[in-house]
């Protein structure tokens, strides 16, 4: 079985959809970090790109089952 977790959209923990949360959770990051950084970097990218990457991967990645 493979020890590597699985990129989903988190249910605890979750700000808007759990998708840089989840990130956070698979790379083994800060989410609060994550979230910061994800935050500045569509900001300075104009937030559309950043938004439209977000929207996107809320669509993508599956949440995560219930416990």
């Amino acid at each position: 079985m493979d020890a590597t977790p699985r990129l989903v959209r988190i249910r605890d923990g979750r700000v808007f959809a759990g998708v840089v949360g989840g990130i956070a959770a698979r790379f083994g990051w800060n989410p609060t970090l994550t979230r910061i950084g994800y935050v500045l970097v569509s900001a300075f990218s104009a937030a559309f790109p950043g938004i439209l990457v977000y929207l996107v991967l809320w669509l993508l990645i599956p949440e995560a089952p219930e416990a």
